[in-house]
């Protein structure tokens, strides 16, 4: 498989000094890392989607190649609780879009506290345009169903492998490529992961998606700059079995 590993944001004020140089500007940020990760997911649009602006000024600064991973925003997700998705579906399109070739796939995480709704996911899902590939995490285990799993395939939507302290999701492939997010390990100091768990998953990964598929795998563990460590970490040891190809 294709593997693209990086981490869910990269502005952490605890990431100066064992990532950032501390004389690096934090304007400069975004570029040092694309200089070290091949994509990143971006977890700002989630709390307020940007403008569109920022997200083309996101695409410039980073280099040919360079992946940028956008989280829907919450009204669409947590406050609309996928009611009415039409507008903000198309506002959220509007401005990712001016990512061009560096738009990777959009990250749909929904509520803990929202049961299974099949019916307002498919509709979610219909609105986005052909040809985006579109991750969802659901957080209640209702969602945990062969209708869920119908939907997301119908749509070429990936189930996101979500890992806190071990699997937290199905293994269930719903699509041909797809989205892993590390939020905590087990490993010390908190909230790491050990070798054996990125073992762990790099098997996984390698059992559930062919050679030929894309797989994008992000740490949200950003306390004490697990994320970056963990990620060098687990490109390296995938790589290094034989069993995934590196972007």
């Amino acid at each position: 498989m294709r593997l693209l590993v990086g981490t869910s944001g990269w502005q952490y004020r605890d990431w100066r000094g064992p990532f950032y140089p501390d004389r690096l500007p934090q304007a400069r940020w975004l570029e040092h890392y694309a200089d070290h990760f091949p994509t990143v997911e971006v977890n700002n649009s989630f709390y307020r989607l940007p403008e569109a602006a920022v997200f083309t000024a996101w695409a410039e600064r980073t280099p040919p190649g360079f992946v940028i991973a956008a989280k829907a925003s919450r009204y669409l997700t947590h406050i609309k609780r996928l009611r009415d998705p039409a507008e903000p579906v198309a506002r959220f399109v509007d401005r990712a879009r001016c990512l061009g070739g560096k738009r990777g796939p959009v990250l749909l995480q929904l509520p803990p506290d929202l049961p299974v709704a099949t019916a307002a996911l498919d509709e979610t899902l219909g609105h986005f345009p052909t040809g985006w590939r579109v991750a969802v995490e659901p957080r209640h285990p209702s969602w945990w169903c062969e209708e869920t799993y119908a939907v997301l395939e119908r749509h070429g939507a990936a189930l996101c492998l979500a890992d806190r302290r071990g699997p937290i999701t199905p293994l269930r492939r719903t699509a041909d490529w797809g989205y892993v997010r590390f939020h905590e390990g087990r490993a010390q100091p908190a909230p790491g992961y050990g070798e054996q768990a990125l073992d762990t998953w790099a098997r996984r990964m390698a059992g559930l998606f062919p050679a030929d598929e894309d797989v994008y795998a992000y740490f949200n563990n950003d306390a004490r700059a697990c994320a970056v460590r963990d990620a060098r970490a687990f490109a390296r040891r995938a790589t290094g079995a034989g069993a995934l190809r590196s972007a």
